[in-house]
């Protein structure tokens, strides 16, 4: 046993020994197989060393002998592109030279028709300028390339003058009507565009000015276009107003034929010439414009109103007109005058045509001046209708000029105010002639109807009627007072109702004063009745009511009084008819006695008295005129009524009373004659 447990750790021990030495050798193996490559490796290390230096050495050498040819290659392409660039700027220079030849022809023969090639050979002489100032300003080649260069400038000039001349023409006065005509039957009104140049002469116009501007360096060309646009826009005003007045006295055209679409007669409401008539009569008396009957006894011309209402019209357009073609006119100064330009441009531009319907209107106010010296009062009718028409298109006006100088904005206002003045003068004055027209006999109608003095002042009223705005302004422009400040429309419509008054005073005062030249008082109350009939009646047919009634609230009824007044007079005239049919000294007797001879006389004085004075006043009232049917038939029937009642009662009385052997002789006419008599009475046809 023990010797068998020493033999084992022997054997273990001598594999052990021996696997270490088989590790041991194979580890040997291991190394020399490293060695022998590391060797290997060396030796090609070495000889890629060996050739990479090789090959160092030779790259310097190909480097040493390229970049002194590369540098040479280098400097001879840089001497080429110096060449070329001299031979290029030679050319350059050499070509300026040549400019004043190459461009001769073409700046001979202008730039009509050939404006893009023109401008672009300016633009070669204007660098043949530039170039000799910097680098040769002693050369005559500067003075010749100068000289070409101010014609081609002169030129372009000219063809802005003829380009604006040849096509710059009058607008046609049928489109500016077209224009300015409001056709009602529209809903939104279609602009009438004023194209004033062709579009492609426009462009080169434009095209123009832009050089003028930019290289020209030349305002003149604005003072041009002003010159030729504002001639071209005073011709196309006095074309239309020639127009105008041709057609309105031929065939009364107010507008273009061009649009068959319904239009206003004028651009404002003109006061119609209204033949107004006196109440209820069977004719018209003086049926007349308000002018025919105010200028007639100064031996107005036949026609005159109608050649006045024509100017009116025309005025009125003309105005309109400008104010379009105004318009118009900046639109295209716009494009083509700079803008810092265009504001004083197109002062210059309108001040003509301006002037020139300012002047217009200063001999209207004169005209009306002169006819207010000579009491011809119907002269502030013709300013009515052009004040009210100047003021509606004020602000437009005012809109218009904006911008242009003070003194050309403060026209208008100026004219507006010379109107307002000369038409309240008129006024004023109108009324104090209602009051002091003279008590003239041989004026005074015989048969006692409406004066001439009347029909004229409500005809007037009435024409203030149309213009009730206008009318209160300008008498509250003459107004002084801290009330009048604000020129409020109510108290406008006072100053006017205020006016009307006066002037109706003046005229029942008047017609007071006249009625005293007829010897009848019975005439003097028909008179007097008809004027005062006349009067209210034309108050209550027109607005002229209302407007009495803001200042005088029982106008109404005051006339009424004064009728009935007048016809109360005029009943007293047959009291000395009925008279005779009164109970007094009527002798008192009894049935089948015998009357003496006295009071026989009595009763045949009482029918010969009735029957004289009935005879007189029917032969004489007969001649009388009582206009108004209404009025005429109540009076008749109530007179007819008093003396037939008394007549009645007067034969009823003297039925049984035997005063005469001839009874026919004093019992003339029965009740139903005597009242056929009155019915004719203020009959000149009976």
């Amino acid at each position: 046993m023990g010797i068998t447990s020493r033999m084992v750790p022997t054997e273990d021990a001598s594999a052990r020994k021996r696997e270490i030495e088989e590790k041991l050798k194979q580890e040997q193996e291991t190394l020399s197989f490293i060695r022998e490559n590391m060797e290997k490796s060396d030796q090609l290390t070495k000889g890629m060393v060996s050739i990479l230096s090789s090959f160092e050495s030779r790259l310097m050498q190909l480097e040493n002998s390229i970049i002194p040819v590369h540098k040479q290659t280098e400097n001879l392409q840089r001497l080429q592109e110096n060449v070329d660039k001299t031979l290029s700027c030679m050319d350059h220079v050499i070509s300026y030279y040549h400019v004043a030849k190459d461009t001769d022809r073409i700046i001979r023969e202008g730039p009509t028709g050939r404006l893009d090639e023109y401008l672009a050979c300016i633009a070669k002489i204007q660098k043949a300028v530039e170039y000799f100032q910097d680098n040769n300003p002693d050369s005559p080649e500067l003075n010749t390339v100068k000289a070409r260069f101010e014609k081609g400038k002169e030129l372009l000039e000219a063809e802005f003058r003829s380009l604006l001349t040849r096509y710059s023409k009058p607008v046609p006065p049928i489109l500016i009507l077209d224009a300015i005509t409001v056709d009602e039957e529209l809903e939104v009104q279609e602009d009438v565009v004023l194209e004033h140049l062709p579009e492609a002469v426009l462009q080169d116009i434009i095209c123009i000015a832009g050089w003028l501007v930019e290289y020209g360096r030349n305002q003149d060309f604005m003072n041009v276009y002003f010159q030729i646009r504002s001639n071209q826009l005073d011709r196309s005003i006095k074309g239309l107003k020639d127009h105008f007045r041709k057609n309105s006295a031929s065939s009364g055209i107010l507008y273009s034929p061009a649009v068959p679409t319904k239009r206003k007669d004028t651009p404002t409401k003109k006061a119609p010439k209204r033949p107004v008539y006196i109440p209820g009569h069977d004719h018209d008396l003086r049926v007349k414009h308000p002018s025919d009957a105010l200028t007639e006894k100064h031996g107005a011309a036949a026609g005159k109103d109608d050649v006045l209402d024509i100017e009116i019209d025309s005025y009125i357009h003309c105005i309109t007109a400008f104010v379009k073609l105004a318009q118009s006119e900046y639109v295209l100064l716009a494009e083509i005058i700079p803008e810092h330009h265009q504001k004083k441009t197109f002062d210059s531009l309108i001040q003509e045509a301006l002037d020139n319907l300012m002047l217009e209107g200063d001999n209207i106010v004169s005209a009306a001046r002169r006819a207010i010296m000579r009491h011809d009062y119907s002269a502030v009718l013709t300013i009515f209708p052009i004040l009210r028409h100047l003021k509606m298109n004020k602000s437009e006006f005012d809109t218009t000029l904006q911008g242009t100088a003070a003194s050309t904005k403060n026209k208008l206002p100026t004219l507006i105010t010379s109107m307002e003045t000369i038409g309240a003068k008129a006024l004023e004055e109108f009324a104090d002639s209602i009051k002091n027209d003279p008590d003239k006999e041989y004026n005074m109608p015989k048969d006692g109807t409406v004066h001439e003095l009347t029909s004229n002042a409500i005809l007037f009223l009435q024409q203030l009627l149309d213009f009730h705005e206008t009318a209160g302004a300008m008498l509250a422009s003459q107004e002084t007072s801290s009330s009048a400040s604000s020129y409020t429309s109510e108290f406008n419509k006072r100053l006017l109702s205020s006016y009307i008054c006066k002037v109706l005073g003046n005229l029942q005062l008047n017609l007071l004063s006249k009625s005293k030249v007829y010897e009848d008082s019975a005439l003097s109350a028909i008179f007097l009745h008809n004027n005062y009939n006349y009067i209210l009646k034309s108050l209550e047919k027109s607005e002229l009511i209302q407007l009495v009634t803001v200042t005088q609230k029982k106008a109404e009824s005051s006339y009424r009084e004064l009728i009935e007044q007048q016809i109360q007079m005029y009943q007293r005239s047959w009291l000395k008819v009925t008279e005779h049919l009164a109970d007094r000294n009527m002798p008192i007797f009894q049935p089948g006695t015998k009357l003496k001879d006295k009071e026989r006389q009595v009763i045949k004085d009482k029918f010969k008295g009735f029957n004289d004075g009935l005879e007189e006043l029917c032969k004489i009232q007969k001649g009388w005129a009582i206009p108004d049917k209404e009025q005429r038939d109540f009076i008749r029937q109530a007179q007819r009524r008093v003396v037939s009642d008394a007549y009645r009662a007067f034969l009823h009385r003297c039925a049984n009373i035997s005063f005469t052997k001839n009874p026919e002789k004093y019992h003339k006419y029965r009740p139903e004659e005597v009242e056929e008599m009155i019915e004719k009475l203020f009959d000149t046809s009976a």
